[in-house]
């Protein structure tokens, strides 16, 4: 049998992908995922340098060591004084009047070739910074990731010829990295840059993403130690039989997950409508958090603290439906009064709660079935993170990860997906899709939505010949004109007004630079759709 034409072909694929910008891509992904490991350790270190200055302390249980104990001005004054110097910050330092995180990163991969800017992500690691040490309700995750995709977008910025796919391949290894590093979880940190931020699973993207979260995650084991961000003693399921109590945890997991992003919405239009200055808006809601962590202090932070306590089923019945509505308000608070922070560890915070919860329950109603609070717990973080983020599958490989027990992966799959269809159902988007509908932009529709809002008249538009009239000529001065800047979205639906197969294109003063054709829109269109379909499928 003649092998030699199989492997002459293995052979030329090979090359082929040798000569190609594959390795170039893969040597800027271990890069990446070094820069990125070294970076969110400087991030988490940084954030407990600030909680110094006000609790003497840089550990992450502040309520067992000082918070509870010190004088109730200092617990006060801390988020309302980070909440001043956050405001002064946004005015003076952050290009956009806000922090930024993972739905700037989903924007830029998919509507800006991937280019984030340096400023935008050194303004927005400060301001986080000083926003979860001063005792902010917020996540580090979300930041962590906006760090690791700037530091991808600054890597390939001088490589002009790098194609617009490899740099999104980046913008995920970016992603990948600062959530494998951050939970020690380098299979969930892959599978978070393709769920969430690339939207596909292209074997091409899969190896710059395994490569950065790799080297991302032994970056954090060799300075921070090798053990999960939550530490919990051996859980098992007792029975099968309780199965169906993980499944309206789920359903509970989604209703609470649409109350947040409900609650977090109305409290950010309302915010919104109160006519105060930018840099006074931080220190009103340092005043309310402020106040509610005299009563609870553990909404404090990123809330690690009383997540791991619940997970290992420390809290009663009423102090979990306490801690789960307390925390839900203070995030809420802390994002619309534009603190920096994410919504991943709150997530986690308000889904051991709710499953603490019908643990507590399940355990009244039939104590020799339950397997006890803190299996519940487990699920229930995995359930609401998951439908939060829009990102079931990575929220429940996080989880697993830390426990490594495959009958609670079970539990985890039944759960998440069961919360997921909730939040579809009901809020028909995640956290980060509805932050960028907040500024006006779709991209849960596919790829065609991206395109449409990306390319503009100048990718298909042909100039003015030399000699031919500036003023533009009839019939065209009937018709409606274009300019170079106007999206693809907006061409067609001129050419479609009219049913017009030629636009004059004009420049701000009204003179023709060139024309626009109907038939070269849809080429140009059909052919960014074939060259997206190769990028998800290669």
């Amino acid at each position: 049998m003649n092998t030699r034409p199989g492997k002459d072909l293995a052979l030329a694929r090979l090359s082929a992908i040798l000569r190609g910008e594959a390795p170039l891509v893969w040597l800027l992904a271990l890069v990446v995922g070094t820069l990125t490991g070294y970076a969110v350790v400087l991030f988490r270190a940084a954030i407990g340098w600030v909680q110094w200055l006000w609790l003497e302390t840089t550990a992450e249980n502040i309520v067992a060591t000082k918070a509870a104990f010190s004088h109730p001005l200092v617990v006060f004054a801390a988020p309302v004084l980070g909440g001043l110097a956050v405001g002064l910050l946004l005015v003076w330092l952050a290009p956009r009047r806000r922090a930024s995180g993972v739905a700037d990163v989903i924007e830029a991969a998919h509507l800006r070739h991937g280019v984030i800017r340096w400023r935008d992500g050194l303004a927005s690691a400060i301001i986080t910074t000083i926003s979860l040490g001063s005792g902010a309700s917020a996540g580090r995750e979300g930041p962590a990731v906006h760090i690791g995709a700037t530091i991808a977008s600054v890597l390939f910025r001088p490589l002009r010829n790098l194609s617009v796919a490899a740099r999104r391949m980046l913008i995920g290894a970016g992603a990948a990295a600062a959530v494998a590093a951050s939970f020690n979880a380098p299979i969930a940190g892959v599978v978070f840059a393709h769920e969430v931020i690339l939207g596909h699973y292209a074997i091409s993207a899969f190896v710059p993403t395994v490569l950065a979260a790799v080297i991302g995650t032994i970056i954090t084991r060799m300075h921070v130690g090798d053990y999960p961000a939550f530490t919990l003693p051996p859980l098992e399921i007792n029975s099968y039989l309780e199965f169906p109590a993980f499944a309206v945890l789920g359903l509970l997991a989604g209703l609470v997950a649409v109350a947040f992003l409900r609650v977090a919405e109305t409290l950010d239009i309302r915010a919104r409508a109160v006519p105060v200055p930018l840099w006074l808006r931080p220190v009103i809601g340092g005043v309310a958090i402020g106040l509610m962590a005299l009563a609870v202090p553990e909404i404090l932070g990123v809330g690690y603290e009383a997540t791991s306590l619940a997970l290992r089923g420390k809290y009663e019945l009423g102090f979990l439906l306490l801690l789960l509505v307390a925390k839900l308000l203070a995030t809420a608070i802390t994002l619309a009064s534009r603190f920096g922070g994410g919504v991943f560890s709150p997530s986690l915070f308000l889904g051991a709660m709710t499953g603490g919860i019908v643990g507590h329950v399940m355990t009244m109603l039939a104590p020799q079935l339950s397997s006890g609070t803190a299996v519940h717990a487990v699920v229930g973080t995995a359930a609401v993170a998951g439908a939060v983020l829009g990102a079931p599958l990575s929220t429940a490989l996080i989880v697993f990860e830390m426990i490594g027990n495959y009958r609670i992966a079970i539990a985890l799959l039944i759960a998440t997906s069961i919360a997921a269809v909730v939040m579809q159902a009901l809020a028909a988007r995640s956290f980060f899709h509805w932050q960028l509908q907040q500024r006006g932009l779709d991209l849960q529709t596919g790829p065609h939505r991206r395109i449409m809002h990306t390319m503009t008249v100048a990718d298909f538009m042909t100039p003015r010949e030399k000699g031919t009239p500036r003023k533009v000529q009839p019939p065209f001065d009937k018709r409606p004109t274009l300019s170079q800047t106007d999206t693809l979205e907006k061409a067609l639906r001129t050419f479609n007004s009219g049913n017009y197969s030629r636009l004059a294109v004009v420049d701000s003063g009204g003179m023709l630079v060139g024309w626009a054709d109907y038939a070269d829109a849809l080429e140009t269109f059909n052919k960014a759709m074939i060259e997206a379909e190769r990028e998800e499928h290669q």
